[in-house]
């Protein structure tokens, strides 16, 4: 008697539901991304071995450049637009909504603050074109021409929680460093992270 065949049932897998899924995830990490502005100039740290990492929000932070030129930053939307409005209220200066708007935007600048308006009403393209200055200091940490000494009280005015970041170029001077060095020791500053690049720990190495 010959063996009877028994028909194989089909192996198809319906994937209509897990595409649907996929494309739902998408749409909503693209809808709640929140993408980061150009740096106002390219930073090139120090590595290091340290194991702290520099915490995840309430940052405020100060870059210097290779060229010695200043920049500041912060890392939240809102306390970019509210130490703004500190300082137009400190000296005396007006923004439109617009301009606090696109302020917010920005995740680091390194311009005079009487330059800063005429910054704000170029386009994005313009503004990229921008060779930006940096950010006035002085070596005593506290004299009239040092702007970034009213960055910083201002936006930690506007934060209470800020906590400072000093990101440096492997290249920068060490005059212009201490510059900054002064101006936060001015207001009783002496607490900060310095971010650096990593490297590869020797063997035998621990974090403490």
């Amino acid at each position: 008697m010959p063996a009877v065949k028994v028909k194989r049932a089909s192996s198809t897998v319906d994937m209509t539901a897990m595409c649907d899924v996929a494309f739902l995830l998408l749409t909503f990490f693209i809808l709640t991304a929140q993408f980061r502005s150009q740096d106002a100039a390219a930073i090139e740290t120090p590595s290091s071995i340290s194991g702290i990492k520099v915490p995840d929000s309430d940052i405020m932070t100060i870059g210097l450049g290779r060229d010695g030129k200043v920049y500041f930053g912060t890392d939240n939307q809102q306390t970019r637009i509210a130490t703004l409005e500190n300082i137009a209220a400190a000296k005396g200066l007006t923004f439109t909504d617009k301009e606090k708007k696109d302020f917010g935007l920005m995740s680091n600048f390194g311009l005079p603050i009487n330059q800063l308006k005429a910054y704000l009403s170029l386009s994005k393209e313009q503004q990229a074109k921008v060779k930006q200055p940096g950010i006035p200091t002085d070596s005593t940490g506290a004299g009239a021409t040092n702007e970034l000494k009213e960055w910083v009280y201002n936006s930690r005015k506007a934060n209470n929680n800020l906590r400072i970041a000093l990101k440096g170029d492997n290249l920068a001077k060490f005059p212009e460093f201490k510059n900054v060095l002064a101006t936060l020791q001015a207001q009783n500053i002496n607490k900060f992270n310095l971010i650096t690049g990593t490297e590869a720990p020797p063997a035998g190495w621990k974090a403490d």
